[in-house]
């Protein structure tokens, strides 16, 4: 099958001595490392609630809170079709777009928790400016801190995960930042369905909480273990020892530190990691990882589906408070998918993951499209059991989406990268996706307005594009010790074409 080659035990250097056990350290690492994951969770599930409640409109957007009022009793794509409002949304995609290459410098110069430290300050600040917010300005300035916060956290927490977990459990480890995301977007729901009731400051208690979160991932980011290939990187390799040995629960571990050792060797060499990014032996990583996968990730609609749930199905003529329980209904079946990932990603492999949620995400999505287009429109009410079909079938696409392109989104990238350009390559990973996030959040309100029904026709098209990336030019890391992906290269139709023998990491 194109793409599917897959590195067997005699072409990797040293993956068949590596050994370890799963200890509770190590257990502890992982689940007080992955908190990072609910900032960026809680921040998706908060925010489209908010701009749905009447007591926010008022305040901040009183022609928008006019209109809804006007087409109370009827749908209309349009109800929410705003700018500014949309602003208060992606402004912190934007700012966490600019902020993530200031935390590759910081995750690659003083390790993964400094990052992990930086970003949970700035959300704190973020949440305290947003909960005392007066203006629009304030609003704006409020989602930029959490927009740095989310740069630095989702620089740092996936690339922490990645390298603290042995190989052969990396997808399930690395999968509890988006069951923690998952998490943290089902909670926000929870909250804004309670604070809605309160009038008429229930708004300013949803922001506000996200100081809860950030103040988890401080407290994480000073008590956690630093991850032994970051040690090594830093030069500090009886510290790497140390820890290798308490997160793996045996002493032999010289295999893997030796792997490490060169990794390190290579990365040092490296003096400009991003201009290195772009050079001939990390085209595929640059391509699949830092540009195809994050871009791909966001132009599912799954995103916009998470941003606007709340306010969509407003659109679509739910009342304020079923909307808000439908979109918990949805975020709830991300997280049931966030855990079906977890067992399935090391058993089934990524790639076949990633394809199969394509064909279901690619059906789906026409379903949804071709009922809107036959049966919903300005000025119709749109029949219940109709209404409930489609939450339906929203539901089983966000499963699909919640146990592939979601986790793998973010667990693929941080495998693929050689130590020499991880940090880098990982800050273009966030960048990509945040941009992609923004223009997504800050487009798809006067999207659905104009293109109506299209939309899900539109992102139906692009779910085909994306499968079809996947199945010419992503081979299987599944179970591959990260210091030795590069060698799967070699062994791929495509790519082995592309970097021939300059894919030995060894070589500058």
């Amino acid at each position: 099958m194109a793409g599917g080659a897959l590195a067997d035990a005699g072409t990797l250097k040293r993956a068949h001595l590596y050994e370890y056990r799963i200890t509770g350290y190590f257990i502890f690492a992982c689940i007080v490392g992955s908190m990072g994951g609910s900032l960026f969770g809680y921040d998706l599930g908060v925010s489209g609630g908010v701009t749905s409640m009447d007591d926010f409109l008022i305040e901040f957007f009183p022609d928008i809170y006019r209109r809804k009022q006007m087409h109370l009793r009827e749908t209309d794509y349009c109800k929410y079709d705003n700018q500014i409002l949309t602003l208060f949304t992606s402004s912190l995609y934007f700012a966490g777009l600019v902020s993530t290459f200031a935390a590759s410098y910081v995750t690659r110069s003083y390790g993964r928790r400094g990052s992990i430290i930086v970003g949970s300050i700035s959300f704190f600040l973020g949440g305290v400016v947003n909960a005392a917010a007066k203006n629009i300005f304030m609003l704006i300035l409020g989602r930029i801190f959490l927009g740095i916060g989310i740069g630095f956290g989702n620089q740092a927490v996936p690339l922490y995960l990645s390298e603290m977990a042995p190989a052969k459990v990396r997808g399930t480890v690395n999968q509890l930042f988006q069951l923690t995301t998952c998490l943290g977007i089902l909670i926000a729901n929870l909250i804004n369905y309670g604070t809605e009731k309160i009038h008429p400051w229930g708004w300013r208690l949803s922001l506000g909480l996200a100081t809860f979160p950030a103040t988890l991932m401080f407290l994480g980011g000073i008590i956690l273990p630093e991850t032994p290939n970051s040690l090594v990187e830093q030069g500090k390799l009886d510290k790497a020892r140390a820890v290798l040995i308490k997160v793996r629960g045996t002493e032999n571990i010289d295999a893997e530190l030796q792997d490490l050792v060169e990794a390190s060797e290579s990365a040092r060499a490296v003096k400009h990691p991003f201009k290195n990014l772009l050079s001939r032996k990390n085209r595929p990583q640059f391509v699949i990882g830092a540009l195809g996968i994050p871009a791909f990730q966001q132009l599912t609609g799954m995103n916009s589906i998470l941003f606007y749930a709340p306010v969509m199905f407003q659109s679509l003529g739910f009342g304020g408070s079923a909307a808000l329980i439908s979109s918990t209904v949805t975020n709830g079946a991300l997280v049931v998918a966030a855990m079906m990932s977890m067992y399935m990603a090391d058993r089934f492999g990524r790639r076949f993951l990633l394809l199969e949620a394509s064909v279901e995400m690619f059906s789906y999505m026409i379903i949804v499209g071709v009922t809107l287009a036959l049966k919903f429109g300005e000025g119709k009410e749109l029949p219940k059991a109709l209404g409930l079909f489609i939450v339906i079938i929203i539901c089983l696409f966000v499963l699909a989406y919640g146990r592939s392109w979601g986790p793998m989104g973010w667990l693929v990238p941080s495998e693929l990268f050689p130590l020499e350009t991880r940090s880098a390559g990982q800050s273009v990973v966030v960048c990509v996706n945040l941009l992609f996030t923004a223009l997504i959040a800050q487009c798809f309100l006067v999207s659905l307005c104009h293109l109506k029904y299209g939309i899900f026709l539109l992102f139906a098209g692009l779910v085909f594009v994306m499968g079809s990336f996947i199945f010419f030019l992503l081979p299987e890391t599944k179970q591959v010790p990260i210091e030795e992906v590069y060698l799967l290269w070699r062994q791929h139709w495509f790519w082995s074409k592309i970097v021939g023998d300059s894919g030995d990491m060894n070589q500058s």
